[in-house]
């Protein structure tokens, strides 16, 4: 059981207003998604397609999948059961709360590497293909919201991107047909960011407090299996 006060401090930190006792049956809800045992997922746990980079690796490239499709087991020193028990849980999370809010796309990111190879790391999502890496840079931040969340811990609400982007908001364009996008940061006891969680939408200002109550609870309830997991080294 998550305490309350575990809630309170995430959603005062990062500016939420939402109803209380939503957000805990929300993240009751994802607690037991974790918690129920599971059916092997009939899909690559592993490796997943990617867009092409650009050549100098700053943006995709829109509709251009990469010959190869992106390898996680690396970042695991192969494929043990613990790491596909792992990724079968966040899978689960991804898809049991996508199928509460129904955004375009919904992906949960851990960080992985340190210093100057600190990055996110795309570990599940629902969607169209999208980047597997975001570095952790201050250059890349100038231009990309999940790496600015990754850096700083706090969230972004963007309920227009065309208004975000002419006002001079920073955006990584994965997708030309995105209209509004949430990422949260996701953090343990000392307020260091593990990974974030990212959400997308076609519509403009699709993510309501009804909607937010649930992207809040998977990046509360993420916390403890990111802390649990061992560094992510690429072998």
């Amino acid at each position: 059981m998550i305490p309350n006060r575990q809630l309170n401090d995430y959603v005062r930190e990062q500016g939420l207003k939402l109803d209380r006792t939503e957000l805990q049956i929300a993240v009751m809800t994802l607690q037991a998604v974790l918690d129920v045992d599971k059916a092997p997922l009939q899909r690559d746990l592993f490796r997943y397609p990617v867009p092409k980079l650009s050549e100098d690796g700053a943006c995709s490239l829109i509709e251009e999948l990469a010959d190869e499709p992106y390898d996680l087991a690396p970042w695991f020193g192969g494929e043990s059961e613990a790491a596909r028990t792992l990724l079968t849980n966040l899978h689960a999370l991804v898809d049991s709360v996508n199928h509460k809010i129904g955004a375009d796309w919904l992906g949960i990111y851990r960080r992985a590497g340190e210093g100057k190879e600190a990055r996110l790391l795309k570990l599940a999502y629902q969607g169209l293909p999208s980047r597997a890496e975001f570095p952790l840079t201050e250059a890349f931040a100038e231009t990309s919201n999940n790496s600015r969340v990754g850096l700083t811990g706090w969230g972004v609400l963007i309920e227009d991107v065309a208004a975000w982007r002419a006002e001079g908001g920073g955006y990584y364009e994965c997708d030309p047909k995105v209209k509004s996008e949430v990422c949260l940061p996701v953090v343990d006891e000392h307020d260091r960011v593990l990974g974030i969680l990212d959400a997308e939408s076609s519509q403009l200002g699709f993510f309501d407090e009804s909607r937010l109550v649930w992207l809040a609870a998977l990046a509360i309830v993420l916390a403890a299996p990111f802390a649990a997991m061992p560094p992510l080294e690429k072998m």
